[in-house]
């Protein structure tokens, strides 16, 4: 079984870039309401499929204009089975919606590949329960119940999973399982709260080493998602030896706590100046990293600013 060092998809000269805050983008720009944050649904109507395409295609352009890599991650973040249901799907239509989501970032990919010479398809997993919410479940627990949408997605042909907004060392060894028992190529992106600690309370050490111990150093690598670098850039700096695991960020626009944020009836698209600043302060202190992209509150505009400051620092 192959790990990390053996498995690793990516080009160790190139970096990549992926989009930004899906969700907040089309509900608060384009006034597209997203039941749940399930992006999925969108993809049953024919006109909210073309804006998700459009929206990818900023992204890609802006990777053909760095000459950068680029990932595109499937719409599929809760398209799984408790989330499924709430929305009125049954398994067999998850799995339907699971592929085509794959197949639109595919045809996607293929509309770029003479722009953009690296692109990855990955299927995008995200948490059972709600991103901020800590539950007990056991890993045993998170990989049974993962394994369905990982399989399908390894049935779709995707090149690696991308489990985003994970709040748990349990949740994350589960998935990082459940992978490796079907060999797919996996990567973990923690959230952290203001202190720099998942939401279970481990810091990310005691999480990463405890998934490398009991998986073999499986996972291709880890990533910080949903939280400002305000709250986790210290934590980053302090890794003891395993700085080199941590390879992308996609940061939220707002410095503000997660509570904050869930209360906010506005869009908190934060200081782009200052994050872009975070993120060239990323590229100089750890340049183990190499892919880049938002979350909550993001959009082109934050992209480009931060393209600006990564790849122009020099110019």
């Amino acid at each position: 079984m192959k790990n990390f060092k053996e498995n690793n998809l990516l080009l160790p000269e190139k970096y990549y870039l992926t989009d930004g805050g899906m969700e907040t983008t089309l509900i608060f720009h384009q006034g597209i309401d997203i039941p749940y944050f399930a992006t999925f649904d969108l993809l049953k109507n024919p006109l909210h499929r073309k804006a998700i395409d459009r929206y990818f295609r900023q992204y890609l352009d802006m990777a053909a204009k760095h000459n950068t890599g680029f990932i595109l991650e499937s719409v599929t973040w809760r398209a799984h089975s408790d989330w499924g249901p709430t929305l009125g799907y049954t398994q067999r239509e998850l799995a339907e919606v699971n592929r085509q989501a794959v197949e639109q970032v595919k045809e996607l990919r293929q509309e770029y590949l003479e722009s953009i010479d690296h692109i990855l398809v990955s299927g995008c997993i995200g948490p059972r329960y709600d991103g901020y919410a800590v539950n007990k479940d056991g890993w045993e627990d998170y990989k049974s119940y993962h394994s369905p949408q990982i399989k399908t997605l390894r049935d779709c042909g995707v090149d690696m999973v991308t489990a985003l907004t994970i709040n748990s060392k349990e949740e994350a060894l589960g998935i990082v399982m459940a992978a490796k028992d079907i060999n797919v190529p996996t990567v973990i992106s923690f959230t952290v709260e203001m202190d720099g600690n998942l939401p279970d309370g481990h810091s990310l050490q005691e999480a990463i080493e405890a998934i490398d111990s009991l998986t073999d150093s499986y996972a291709l690598y880890f990533m910080i998602n949903c939280a400002h670098p305000l709250h986790f850039e210290q934590k980053l700096s302090a890794l003891n030896g395993l700085s080199e695991r941590i390879c992308g960020i996609r940061a939220n626009a707002s410095c503000k706590s997660h509570a904050e944020l869930d209360e906010s009836p506005v869009l908190e698209s934060g200081d782009k100046e200052e994050l872009a600043q975070w993120y060239g302060i990323f590229k100089n202190r750890h340049p183990h990293i190499k892919v880049f992209g938002g979350c909550c509150g993001t959009d082109i505009t934050h992209i480009e600013e931060i393209c600006e400051n990564l790849f122009n620092m020099d110019g």
